[in-house]
């Protein structure tokens, strides 16, 4: 195809200003990059431009310029990278702490949109929608079979804006339709908060750090030492991370005015930090475990290294991902943004808990954490290090740092626990295993809470009598059996009694979210979490950590 002089004057024009701001950037901060740049932008100017005029096809500038961008991103490592606008929206609702739309937990069942309960104060609670209640139409069109994906961009919008949804409601033959007007929905990165039943134990569960993190912390702590907490499990499994300010905040709670909780280290000053406790903290004298695992990562390893480094409390579980890397977002004018690493971060001793990360498979994949076996110690763990590394040139001094009273712990492979607990996960059956991919035990409480469990509803008002009276019953496990069958699993009645208990308690948990709140449902699951379970046996432990301070 043929430029036309507009469209070449326009990319003329773009190439200048590119080469303006990275000729000034030269001249005025020279540290950047001793590269030729300039002669490196009429690089890629001479090959856009000879693409653009001469390829077969007619080619999309933007399509051009977005794939360059993200080629040479990915050049850098695995957590750079560009963000396109339609992307950045989700991204920035993820940790902003809310967004618009019309407040529904929601699920996919047998192929339609479940809600599995609104959210309180939402447009749809407000409404009269309610558990259960299925989805079958967004404005006037089939919502039956739509992808899971594509539910958020249907019911999400701006503020003050309208969509349509038509229900199916058991007991209901007709449809009932309802307009929705938008509005704000809290989006909590404090995925549940609850006492240990029996005990002064409070137990929080952090999906994120977003925005309102530390401010969500906050409210949690005041509810539940209303309810008695003395101690406190702070639950950072398949934390991904987020905001770095909000794990500093979340850290400086449990520690002394002065302790460092991370520096960070990058190729320019500006980037080279410490981030110190500037207070007391509100929880420095609760005796305090985090629990982790391989999904913990960036924030998470920040707040659970800085307190296992300055011994202010247990760390159990598994070894976490391994990011000692910090991102920074630049948002670009046409909505997109991009990412790109610019430091590392260091634990208070000093370790960089950053695995290898130049082999960008071998790092998704989890290569360089060290694997240990169930009940070993951090103790346990060098031990295991040096007689891994005893035949090799590395020098395994360098791995390893001593807290602030003198325990070992080491660097280069994520956080390991002081004491490390396999997931309850780590041994099901393989029946079990498919049960839980066809999340058979999700379709199953709606159903069943729908059909023969009906009385459930009125029995168990109050959740504390379910949580400790309710069964499944015979009639119950046969209906199970069969809906596992019709969804095309074999029945192993072998592997059915070794995970009897732990499939009850995915049912029994799926019971307690459609009823009450994801909070409950998260309770039901302490009956059989063995990471939490052996957090409280180590209060004792994680007690006296506190009183020798």
């Amino acid at each position: 195809m043929k430029v036309t002089g507009d469209l070449m004057k326009k990319i003329m024009l773009i190439t200048f200003l590119l080469s303006l701001g990275i000729i000034i950037g030269v001249f005025v901060q020279p540290t950047i990059s001793g590269d030729n740049v300039y002669s490196n932008l009429q690089k890629y100017q001479k090959v856009f431009n000879t693409a653009y005029s001469n390829y077969v096809k007619d080619l999309d500038s933007d399509k051009l310029t977005e794939e360059a961008i993200k080629g040479m991103l990915s050049a850098l490592d695995v957590h750079s990278v560009y963000i396109d606008k339609e992307e950045k929206k989700g991204v920035d609702e993820d940790f902003q702490g809310h967004f618009f739309g019309i407040g529904i937990q929601f699920d996919i069942l047998k192929d339609t949109i479940t809600v599995i309960s609104p959210l309180a104060g939402g447009p749809s609670e407000k409404l009269g929608l309610a558990a259960q209640d299925k989805i079958v139409k967004i404005d006037g069109e089939n919502a039956v079979k739509i992808n899971r994906n594509d539910v958020p961009r249907r019911l999400k919008g701006p503020k003050g804006t309208k969509v349509s949804v038509d229900i199916k409601r058991a007991g209901v033959d007709s449809l009932i339709h309802f307009d929705i007007i938008r509005d704000k929905i809290p989006d909590w990165s404090l995925d549940s908060r609850y006492m240990i039943d029996g005990t002064d134990i409070g137990y929080m569960k952090f999906s994120r750090f977003s925005a309102t993190t530390f401010e969500e912390m906050e409210t949690a702590t005041k509810e539940l030492q209303a309810q008695g907490m003395k101690k406190l499990i702070l639950d950072l499994r398949y934390n991904p991370g987020g905001f770095l300010n909000q794990a500093f905040m979340m850290a400086s709670a449990f520690l002394d005015k002065g302790d460092t909780i991370v520096y960070t280290k990058g190729r320019r000053p500006e980037f080279s930090e410490v981030y110190q406790s500037p207070y007391a903290g509100f929880l420095k004298k609760m005796p305090l475990i985090i629990l982790i695992n391989q999904n913990s990562a960036s924030a998470s390893e920040i707040v659970s290294g800085a307190v296992q480094d300055l011994d202010r409390g247990l760390v159990v579980g598994e070894t976490s991902f391994g990011k000692g890397l910090v991102q920074r977002q630049y948002d670009l004018d046409d909505g997109s943004a991009f990412r790109i690493t610019i430091s590392y971060y260091y634990t208070p001793t000093g370790r960089s808990i950053q695995r290898p990360f130049e082999d960008g498979d071998a790092y998704r994949s989890l290569e360089g954490r060290l694997e240990l076996e169930d009940g070993m110690t951090l103790v346990d763990a060098i031990d295991k290090l040096k007689e891994m590394k005893k035949d090799t040139d590395e020098n395994i001094d360098s791995l390893i740092f001593k807290t602030r009273k003198g325990r070992l712990v080491f660097a280069g492979g994520g956080i390991t626990p002081d004491y490390i607990i396999k997931g309850d996960t780590s041994k099901l059956q393989g029946m079990t295993v498919k049960l839980r991919m066809a999340r058979i035990a999700t379709i199953f409480a709606d159903n069943y809470l729908n059909g023969s469990g009906h009385y459930i509803k009125e029995k168990y008002a109050d959740f504390e009598k379910f949580y400790h009276e309710y069964k499944i019953d015979k009639k119950a496990w046969k209906e199970f059996r069969k809906l596992a069958e019709d969804n095309d699993i074999e029945w192993v009645e072998e592997d059915f009694e070794k995970d009897k208990e732990y499939i009850e308690t995915l049912i029994l948990a799926d019971i307690a979210n459609i009823k009450w709140t994801r909070h409950e449902q998260r309770k039901v699951y302490t009956k059989y979490d063995r990471q939490l379970l052996k957090a409280i046996e180590l209060f004792p432990e994680a007690a006296k950590l506190v009183s020798s301070k």
